[in-house]
């Protein structure tokens, strides 16, 4: 008697994170330029840097997913090559966490940057919006952050 109360609950739960997960994907921007990897990423890092911040930590994700897939027995090559910068601007992230504490989860920003490997001599740059919630405050201040971020790629593809 308890199995369709079951099935129910997982049904829903599913719909529930396909429901999330579509709406995730609509808050991600991917911008593509012509390149190379290491001059794409170096302007990357130069446009953080004009803007007196630090980076704080690079994610070689596509080098840890080459090494882990061996170990699985994956064979399919995802990326030719995929970092994750992370970098934070004390003010922009102290006027979002004094606008409401549950901000943290937007700090640090990052700013992801990867090849495909059938798409030659194309760099895409990619970074998650954090959208808008909460007081008024809130929303502004997640509006600055985000246009850190995108300010920050824009300057990296001119």
């Amino acid at each position: 008697m308890r199995t369709p109360w079951i099935v129910a609950l997982a049904v829903a739960a599913c719909a529930a994170l396909y429901g999330t997960a579509q709406a995730a994907s609509a808050d991600v921007v991917v911008r593509s330029t012509k390149g190379e990897f290491k001059e794409v990423k170096e302007r990357v890092l130069l446009a953080i840097e004009n803007r007196g911040l630090v980076l704080n930590y690079t994610a070689r994700i596509g080098a840890m997913l080459e090494r882990t897939g061996k170990d699985m027995g994956a064979a399919r090559r995802i990326y030719g090559d995929a970092e994750m910068l992370e970098f934070c601007s004390a003010r922009v992230s102290r006027d979002m966490m004094e606008a409401d504490p549950r901000n943290i989860v937007f700090c640090p920003y990052s700013i992801a940057i990867y090849t495909l490997p059938k798409e030659k001599n194309t760099v895409h740059i990619a970074y998650r919006r954090p959208g808008e919630a909460g007081s008024e405050q809130s929303v502004k201040s997640l509006r600055a952050a985000e246009k850190l971020v995108a300010d920050i790629v824009s300057e990296a593809l001119r």
